[in-house]
């Protein structure tokens, strides 16, 4: 078993918290993602329902991945 200061990610409370440096670090491209998401719709200006159903299910999985990710490292 690793030691905790060697995981990425510690569980709470159902959720997951970073633990050190590498932890902190997969924020960055999780959120460069979900902000170049919202930055593909926002320059297409699709229709509000149209953006929706682009934006949710691409942050719903974004946040899928991320929630495997600090399991796995946890």
């Amino acid at each position: 078993m690793a030691s905790r200061k060697q995981k990425w990610f510690i569980r709470v409370r159902g959720s997951y918290l970073p633990n050190n440096a590498k932890g902190w670090l997969t924020y960055i491209p999780y959120l460069s993602y979900l902000v170049g998401v919202l930055e593909f719709v926002l320059a297409r200006q699709y229709d509000f329902w149209i953006s929706m159903y682009i934006v949710v299910p691409n942050w719903i999985a974004a946040a899928a991945v991320m929630n495997w990710i600090a399991a796995r490292t946890s």
